[in-house]
């Protein structure tokens, strides 16, 4: 049996764990979306075959599963990242088990930095697309099933659910490309410049290894990110992990508005998973 295998029969093995519907990983200081689940069960990282050690700090490593608004999701509390790890696929094992739970839509949230004046530190983006220029693919060295189109990573159904949810929550949702660099060292402002040239709106550490993953999968990815900082160098960015951590809890109670209206049921629902 693998280790994602293992890992969801010992979840669902667990007393009212139950499959779930969606997935979300939560990223740098956004642990606290998974506040307020009903019944919720929480499971180490540690204790689970395959799920890494989460190292980085805002970063706990648990997986809570719990009712929210009628669904039953599992939160990834923390993720390992490449920078930690040397593995770009470091987070394989855990979105696997969510496919194996049943899972069929992902929500991966991240902080990220801004390249853009409106894009202001505490507001809510939604990736449409992303750059990795990095060199490193978390499909390098898979025999099957390796070739994963992208042309549309990130889910344009999911992303429709998205602008309805943040309407519905009173929230302005920005949209923008994603660019990763492999971390943990902050972009340099030349680094930002060539960024911004190549159509980059964001930049971050995390979300373009679990988005491949998530697609070789066949899940339905979603991407959200809270602008903590602007880039080194632009409109005087001079980002740092602890104002990262900072700014991403309090946009986290926008992204918590979000991701309750995305989960309400009633029509928006089918047997067998979200309409989207």
């Amino acid at each position: 049996m693998s280790n994602s295998a293992e890992a969801a029969a010992d979840l669902l093995s667990r007393n009212g764990c139950g499959t779930i519907e969606v997935a979300i990983v939560t990223g740098t200081g956004l642990s606290a979306l998974a506040d307020g689940l009903v019944d919720p069960i929480v499971t180490p990282y540690a204790e689970l075959p395959g799920f890494p050690q989460a190292h980085s700090p805002g970063h706990p490593g648990m997986v809570v599963v719990g009712m929210q608004e009628g669904v039953r999701v599992a939160y990834l509390q923390g993720r390992a990242h490449f920078y930690e790890t040397g593995d770009p696929a470091c987070m394989a094992d855990p979105l696997e088990t969510m496919a194996l739970m049943g899972a069929q839509t992902v929500l991966l949230t991240c902080a990220a930095g801004s390249l853009r004046a409106d894009l202001v530190p505490g507001v809510a983006v939604a990736i449409t697309d992303h750059i990795n220029l990095t060199g490193f693919n978390p499909l390098i060295g898979v025999t099957e099933n390796n070739y994963i189109n992208l042309n549309e990573a990130y889910d344009r159904r999911v992303l429709r659910r998205l602008k309805r949810a943040a309407q519905q929550g009173g929230v302005t949702l920005h949209e923008g490309v994603y660019m990763w660099f492999a971390g943990p060292s902050f972009e340099t402002p030349a680094e930002i410049r060539i960024a911004r040239m190549l159509g980059a709106d964001l930049v971050g550490m995390s979300i373009v290894p679990e988005t491949i993953i998530a697609r070789r999968l066949a899940l339905n990815v979603g991407a959200l990110a809270v602008v903590t900082n602007f880039g080194a160098g632009f409109s005087g960015g001079n980002p740092s992990h602890s104002e990262s951590r900072q700014v991403a809890a309090s946009g986290g109670i926008v992204l918590k508005r979000m991701i309750r209206a995305f989960l309400k049921t009633g029509d928006d629902r089918l047997s067998g998973g979200l309409r989207l």
